[in-house]
């Protein structure tokens, strides 16, 4: 992308957009919660005497105590010692400034890096000695608080040596306290900033996924409201446009399926009126059994259209209500449905277009096995419907084409007893049009379990 088209894009509401401005907001908020800690804390922050202050200080007691006769430097060297560092004047000849001179017999001992101490920067030093170490025993300092201490050496001119050592080592703590603050707030703010920022960003798309799976149940379902960067803002234009298309391509087929179903009465009818002029019985009552048959035919095909097209509402209801009403209606008749499972069960769909499809599947069990076990399952994800029989069951090569349009086991074509094999099509045509599907299965035991598989979208 040039440079003069990103100048035009930057302005308008795209995803990089929104991350540019999340990290800026995030390092902003950062800086600025860190900046009032520090300033508005309290002494807590604030060393007791930082580095700044130790330098200073050494810096006026070494050219004091120089310019001191050397009988006095040692009561001044007392005096100047605090409760934050301890003064120490040890003379040309004594054994500490042989040993710092010679720089042998010392951890660590490095000259000071930098300008800190002026003009005596050139002449000092730094080590570390613990109390195991020779030079300690010839120190005046306590190892039982410190063990292992570190010390600022400063030669003076005649050869002796002030050693200044540092006796509170909070600085250090205070200093990994500060750092630390720093990086929870930097951590806490750019959590908070993205959380908000990835939640404004994630809105639009959880919206898509949701009227994706709504689509999936409801193809009537309306378009989405545009929202959210470009990009996604793109995407639901596109997803928008390919609802619609597929809205209008499933009307134009139901309608022109129904139209055809419907026109195909009309020549059965004159087949009929035909029928009666036929002078042979035998060769007439086929005639009208072929017209009963293809206009048992037609009324299914156009029931199954009319269903297809048919707009019911989604909304909740109580789905172990639903199929303990089915077992009701067919006690009314004599036959005796067992159902299993919760008293209560609120499912999310279609309930008039779900009754159908179950009522087919019980209905396809009275008439070719026995009186079936209905049972209901639930999950967070799913719910089951198991509609289980005691018959002969199904051929294994015949388990998926019994869904398919016409299709009969029963080879007599007897209206009664085999239908004009659109039950179980429309059957999954509803659960399919509610996410879900229907699968057949012989049990080892005998008998048939027709499983539906429902999404919960509750």
């Amino acid at each position: 992308m040039t440079g003069t088209a990103w100048f035009r894009v930057w302005p308008q509401d795209t995803i990089a957009r929104r991350f540019a401005l999340t990290i800026m907001a995030a390092v902003t908020s950062a800086a600025v919660l860190s900046a009032l800690v520090v300033s508005m804390a309290g002494a807590w922050l604030q060393a007791p005497a930082n580095d700044a202050g130790l330098v200073l200080a050494a810096i006026s007691i070494t050219h004091a105590i120089e310019a001191a006769p050397p009988e006095l430097r040692p009561t001044l060297a007392t005096a100047a010692s605090t409760r934050i560092y301890n003064v120490e004047w040890h003379p040309a000849d004594d054994a500490m400034a042989t040993l710092l001179r010679q720089g042998s017999g010392l951890d660590d001992f490095h000259p000071v890096e930098g300008a800190w101490l002026n003009d005596l920067t050139f002449r000092s030093f730094v080590f570390w000695t613990s109390e195991a170490d020779p030079a300690a025993a010839l120190l005046r300092h306590d190892f039982s608080t410190d063990p292992r201490s570190r010390f600022l050496a400063v030669r003076l001119k005649d050869e002796s040596w002030l050693i200044y050592a540092h006796l509170d080592r909070s600085r250090d703590t205070i200093r990994a306290v500060r750092v630390g603050i720093t990086l929870v707030l930097l951590l806490l703010s750019a959590a908070a900033v993205s959380l908000i920022a990835a939640r404004q960003l994630s809105r639009p798309i959880e919206r898509i996924a949701a009227a994706a799976r709504e689509f999936g149940t409801n193809p009537q379902a309306p378009p989405i409201a545009e929202s959210g960067p470009r990009e996604l803002r793109g995407v639901i234009r596109a997803f928008n446009g390919m609802q619609g298309q597929i809205q209008k391509f499933v009307g134009y087929r139901t309608a022109m399926l129904a139209a055809i179903s419907h026109d195909l009465r009309t020549p059965l009818t004159r087949m009929r009126l035909r029928g009666e002029f036929v002078e042979d019985a035998d060769q007439q009552a086929r005639l009208f059994r072929d017209v009963d048959e293809m206009q048992a035919m037609v009324d299914g095909a156009l029931a199954f259209f009319r269903d297809d097209a048919d707009e019911e509402a989604v909304t909740a209801f109580d789905l172990a209500g639903l199929l303990t009403t089915i077992a009701d209606e067919y006690a009314d008749q004599g036959v005796t449905v067992a159902y299993e499972g919760p008293a209560h069960a609120v499912y999310r769909g279609r309930p008039f277009a779900l009754k159908r499809a179950l009522t087919n599947l019980v209905e396809n069990a009275v008439k070719h096995a026995t009186p079936p076990r209905v049972t209901l399952a639930g999950a967070d994800a799913s719910v089951v419907i198991t509609v289980r029989d005691d018959g002969p069951g199904i051929p294994e090569d015949a388990l998926e084409q019994v869904f398919s349009p016409f299709f009969r086991l029963d080879r007599s074509r007897n209206r009664v007893t085999g239908g004009v094999g659109l039950g179980l099509t429309a059957a999954l045509a509803i659960v399919r049009g509610h996410g879900g599907d229907i699968t057949l299965a012989n049990r080892r035991e005998g008998g048939l379990d027709a499983r539906v598989v429902l999404p919960n979208p509750i």
